[in-house]
């Protein structure tokens, strides 16, 4: 039987249950890595059913390189396997846009070690041994990890709501992978390793950079923080998704959340000490960060902190010194680009802010969002030892401050920042954490679908790409604004709104994704959760809300 199916943009006929790849010409086989197939993405392997829409994926797709980097984990597990079968490792996101693997016995990861590994890598890729999705139960899947000894896998599997999972087979290695995996060990062809002391990184293709491996670039400064994060979530036991879960049912709702706020509450003394040592130098306090980072309770919690101490700071945002739409840069499509730091007026800033360092009453404008019109309403003189925290996602950039003296201003960074793992060779995205405190946001205080927020969010990576992340390491501190107990709660909001999301959307494959994320955590009642915490700039109920509007959809 023939189906008519639109291939990549061209009408051919198939027969039914032809495999994606099978339509692949030899030469270019193992350029793509997977398919949109009616806007889900499918494995390369996925049997042709019925007359659908087929796009093929490739590494300057976001949907692509995931699927890549996915596979790429197998392979690395696979690898360590083969060399160290004894040896219990864990891979996360780190620095540079890189996998890191560290033992977690805490023993370093030698030379020798990571020159078996990679040549072991480079030898299954030749072989292009064949991965092999199998379905099975859950009890079969943790007789398997039981026999690999993957403890944190078998614990996975409690919380797991499905009664059956798949596994991927390659030459008698088994493993469990959150996400989709290319056809073979022959495509992934990509990828750098290097030292890292006490691990190991390995880079694999980025789509912001056109499909191939972005140049490394160091990060001490945030790496500190992620170490720091790394350090804290294992006193306290709590470095995978499991260990959460148990964590939460051990200690109690009230207590589990006041453990992590805790945390919080010391980041933010440790702040304060700083400022309050240097009062008589710091005029400017920078705060920046990604998109549904907490900047803005971050801001107001610094605020009440300093003012514990006797210091009494006003608040900027630079939301406010954006230019009239008329004189906004565009992009390359067109559309006002409102992620360009040049859609501020970066003169009237470093006005004002000079004005007040050098003791002058003036009045600060306030961008009025709905008329698009900048208004004055409101005079400020700064009092002695009076500092400005000025929040938005260009505060780092040392081109909006470019008039204040370096020895002025006190930079912050705020971003999630955490290690947290489904299992050891499944950590879980930040970035996608990111985006459903935004997707609940969206809705509790816009009343937008999850829809309209996947819809915007490339932009708002693509901006965060090319003027965020590049000033993290200006900061003089990283603030992780992670809770660990928040995907608890976020899951009671963000499950509904991601299920609307239909199987004809663009989006449906990414909510099927964060659907997968939260389906393991148990379910927190927020009612414990204080008035005064960043979870609740995005579930609501905080008490800052009636002084500050939220943030604009830019952000």
């Amino acid at each position: 039987m023939s189906l008519e199916i639109d291939f990549n943009g061209k009408k051919i006929s198939v027969k039914r249950n032809t495999k994606i790849y099978q339509l692949l010409p030899q030469p270019n086989r193992k350029k793509y890595f997977a398919a949109k197939v009616n806007s889900r993405v499918r494995e390369l392997t996925y049997e042709i059913v019925k007359p659908c829409k087929i796009e093929l994926l490739d590494l300057t797709m976001a949907d692509g390189v995931s699927v890549y980097r996915t596979s790429l984990r197998y392979l690395i597990a696979m690898a360590f396997y083969k060399c160290y079968p004894s040896l219990k490792f864990s891979i996360s996101y780190s620095i540079s846009r890189c996998l890191y693997i560290t033992l977690d016995n805490k023993n370093p990861i030698t030379s020798d070690m990571i020159e078996n590994v990679k040549n072991m890598m480079d030898k299954i890729v030749k072989k292009d041994l064949p991965f092999n999705r199998i379905a099975m139960t859950n009890d079969k899947a943790k007789e398997i990890f039981t026999k690999l000894g993957y403890q944190d896998k078998v614990d996975l599997l409690k919380y797991r709501p499905e009664n059956g999972t798949s596994l991927y087979s390659c030459n008698g290695y088994w493993n469990y992978m959150n996400g989709r995996m290319v056809p073979s060990s022959g495509y992934l062809k990509f990828y750098l390793v290097k030292q890292y002391t006490p691990g190991m990184l390995v880079q694999y293709p980025r789509p912001e950079c056109g499909g191939t491996i972005p140049k490394f670039e160091d990060a001490p400064i945030f790496g500190k923080t992620l170490k720091e994060s790394e350090k804290w979530a294992e006193i306290i036991g709590i470095t995978t998704v499991p260990s959460i879960n148990e964590r939460i049912k051990k200690d109690g709702e009230v207590d589990f959340i006041s453990l992590c706020e805790s945390r919080h509450a010391r980041m933010l003394s440790d702040i304060g000490d700083f400022i309050e040592n240097k009062i008589d130098e710091v005029k400017l306090i920078c705060v920046a960060g990604p998109s549904s980072s907490g900047k803005t309770t971050f801001a107001n919690r610094l605020r009440i902190e300093l003012m514990s101490r006797g210091i009494d700071p006003i608040r900027i945002s630079l939301d406010d010194y954006y230019l009239p739409r008329n004189e906004c840069p565009k992009d390359e499509d067109g559309n006002y680009d409102l992620e360009s730091i040049h859609a501020l007026d970066i003169e009237l800033f470093n006005k004002n802010m000079l004005d007040l360092i050098s003791g002058k009453k003036i009045q600060l404008p306030h961008f009025n969002f709905k008329t698009l019109k900048r208004e004055y309403k409101k005079y400020f003189k700064l009092k002695e030892n009076q500092p400005i925290i000025v929040e938005g996602i260009h505060a780092l950039n040392n081109e909006m401050t470019r008039d204040i003296p370096t020895n002025q201003k006190y930079k912050i960074f705020i971003s999630p920042a955490s290690i947290i793992s489904f299992d050891g060779h499944n950590p879980v995205s930040l970035t996608n954490i990111r985006l459903i405190r935004r997707i609940v946001r969206d809705f509790k205080f816009r009343n937008a679908t999850a829809e309209h927020t996947l819809n915007m969010w490339p932009s708002v990576r693509k901006g965060e790409f090319k003027w965020i992340y590049q000033t993290q390491e200006c900061a003089d501190y990283v603030f992780n604004s992670l809770l660990p107990y928040e995907p608890a709660v976020l899951k009671k909001y963000a499950l509904p709104l991601l299920k609307e999301i239909g199987p004809d959307s663009v989006h449906h494959s990414l909510g099927t994704k964060l659907i997968r994320m939260l389906k393991y955590f148990v379910d927190l009642n927020e009612k414990w959760i204080p008035c005064n915490s960043i979870m609740r700039e995005f579930i609501g109920g905080s008490c800052f809300e009636e002084n500050d509007e939220v943030e604009g959809e830019k952000n």
